[in-house]
């Protein structure tokens, strides 16, 4: 008996998704939790990665990204916001749940395997939390997929690049334009040389319309990022 099986015995791993037991599955989903992740597949926005439902033959951007042009060249997502990713990703950025984070991370290192269109990377950031909030919750779980991932890749993660010097406050009722004005000026890059001429993937762990990624993304752009590809666990 290893040591992993003997962790096992003595303490149980309870699958994220579900709350039973994890029993042989790697990581803390269950076999049957494993089995209903609603991964993102094609057809999706070419730009944003917002999956449709139906069949699309050709290329498409969504009506947001038409309308809105975020200032992401790519965003992707690894699964939906449903079945057993709801609670995992609640428990992970709620509940200090950081036993989560590999699970998570091999879920982006899939997810970036199908998204040649990223391109080759120098390096990886966060989207960051306001000081008050961080200093409530006692981390930001997007540092820590990026962390986690930088690692994988092999690349610096820029830690500190950006800033969020001004609180949004939750944007869950606000529509995807409110979202816009809301985040717009919130972020703030602290060193440009930091990020000059790079190819920067931004991390977060969910995405709904892409407001906050994209003012982030804008705002990486201004100092002097060359590309910012967005990655995040869920779409919403």
């Amino acid at each position: 008996m290893n040591w992993g099986d003997l962790l096992d015995l003595l303490f149980p791993r309870v699958c994220a998704g579900c709350g039973g037991r994890v029993g042989d599955a790697t990581g803390h989903l269950c076999w049957d939790c494993q089995a209903q992740l609603p991964f993102v597949r094609q057809p999706y926005c070419l730009h944003c990665g917002d999956p449709v439902e139906g069949r699309v033959d050709e290329a498409f951007t969504c009506h947001w990204c038409d309308e809105l042009n975020p200032a992401f060249d790519y965003a992707r997502s690894v699964v939906r916001y449903r079945g057993p990713v709801p609670r995992m990703i609640q428990d992970f950025k709620y509940h200090a749940a950081h036993h989560l984070t590999p699970d998570m991370v091999r879920l982006l290192v899939a997810g970036l395997e199908t998204a040649p269109e990223f391109g080759q990377l120098d390096a990886l950031c966060c989207v960051p939390l306001h000081r008050v909030r961080q200093r409530e919750r006692g981390y930001n779980q997007s540092a820590l997929l990026a962390h986690g991932l930088a690692q994988k890749l092999g690349k610096p993660f820029l830690k500190r690049a950006l800033v969020r010097h001004r609180q949004t406050g939750t944007q869950t009722h606000l529509t995807a334009r409110e979202r816009v004005a809301n985040v717009h000026g919130a972020f703030a890059v602290r060193r440009r040389a930091a990020v000059e001429g790079l190819s920067v993937l931004l991390l977060d762990d969910v995405m709904t319309t892409g407001a906050t990624v994209s003012e982030c993304a804008r705002i990486l752009k201004e100092a002097g990022a060359a590309k910012v590809c967005v990655l995040t666990v869920a779409r919403g």
